[in-house]
């Protein structure tokens, strides 16, 4: 299991990657299998941690330097655990680690690539010349869909450990916007959705990258009332309890998300999400009963009041039902083992065709 050099696993804070992977990790030990994690930071997992920087790399986010020479040390990892352990599967969640795929295939691994971000543009031209050397797992139907004729083997939720998060029936009298300050998260529009319902909104999250105190200070700087509060990046236990007491988490996107974890982790602490339609929100919201999806903004603060009637449990019992990290584990299993049998079919028919002689006519050989 391969993940990038920037956070620990699971994340301190920031860290929806490394989030989600950490949960696998666990979840496939759990289901008894050996895993070695290979990434920077800290060991916070069952896996085998094999760290191959001397610490996490957060400052560096978005630079392709660390990408490029984290992947380079990555495969010298892989090259060194497979010739002295063995190993059956590598499993990839970077952007720059697929590149190694034709080395791993010398040494008759499979490689399975998690697709963590959207398949357009630059990042699609990229996937589609990769060919189909490179098994792509999405992580929703509609991030699959948007990009059919990539080599996809498979679709698997993101999903969490549900003993791990709070669950909380009272609530506070506050919205929550949690994720990244920029235009597609839209903290904007869950300021002017909160003002417009009467409800102070409390936002939390990544507001580190220039692009995105650029588009705070002036874009959401603005719209700030005295009712309002800038809670900044939110650690584990602090986003726990945020989610936990909010009334309703706001998810107000304008792009094609390709998962969302927030609106899980919101659901299972028993707080509905209002969002905006768009990218997976229909595969995780279920409308009228763990939520409300909004095809215009204008429809956001009605929104906010209407799901104050809904039942905090059936959010928890959702995400128990589908997006518990067992079902990762197992969803992750089936595409392990479905190459597994691909490659050993792939060995038996090139054995065949070098093995088995060629029948030649008695009146050939005359």
């Amino acid at each position: 299991m391969v993940v990038p050099p920037y956070f620990d696993v699971p994340p301190k804070a920031y860290g929806g990657v490394e989030a989600v992977v950490a949960d696998l990790v666990d979840a496939l030990v759990t289901r008894g299998h050996d895993v070695t994690l290979i990434g920077a930071g800290e060991p916070g997992t069952k896996a085998k941690f094999v760290p191959v920087w001397d610490r996490a790399l957060p400052e560096r986010l978005g630079e392709p330097f660390p990408e490029v020479v984290h992947a380079l040390k990555s495969r010298r990892a892989i090259e060194h655990i497979a010739a002295t352990s063995g190993i059956d599967v590598v499993h990839d969640h970077t952007f720059a680690g697929p590149l190694n795929v034709p080395a791993y295939q010398k040494l008759g691994l499979p490689t399975v690539v998690t697709v963590h971000g959207p398949v357009e543009d630059d990042s699609y031209r990229y996937y589609r010349e990769l060919g189909d050397e490179v098994a792509l797992v999405a992580i929703s139907d509609r991030q699959r869909a948007l990009a059919p004729d990539l080599n996809w083997v498979g679709r698997v939720h993101n999903a969490l450990h549900v003993d791990q998060w709070p669950f909380r029936v009272d609530k506070g009298n506050y919205a929550l916007f949690l994720g990244r300050f920029n235009e597609c998260k839209a903290p904007h529009l869950a300021l002017e959705a909160a003002h417009a319902a009467g409800i102070p909104l409390v936002l939390a999250g990544k507001c580190s990258e220039p692009p995105e105190q650029a588009y705070f200070e002036k874009v959401v700087r603005p719209l700030l009332t005295a009712q309002d509060h800038v809670f900044g990046l939110a650690d584990a236990a602090a986003k726990r309890k945020l989610l936990s007491g909010a009334r309703c988490l706001l998810f107000p996107i304008r792009w094609e998300e390709p998962f969302g974890m927030v609106m899980i982790e919101a659901m299972v602490c028993g707080t509905p999400v209002v969002a905006l339609r768009g990218g997976a929100v229909d595969e995780v919201i279920v409308d009228g009963v763990t939520g409300r999806i909004c095809d215009d903004p204008a429809e956001l603060p009605a929104a906010i009041a209407q799901v104050g009637a809904l039942d905090p449990a059936a959010c928890r019992a959702h995400v128990e039902a589908n997006f518990a990290s067992d079902s990762l584990g197992r969803g992750y299993e089936q595409v392990y083992h479905r190459l597994l049998r691909q490659g050993r079919k792939a060995r038996a028919a090139r054995w065949v065709d070098e093995t088995v002689p060629v029948q030649v006519a008695a009146s050939e050989l005359a």
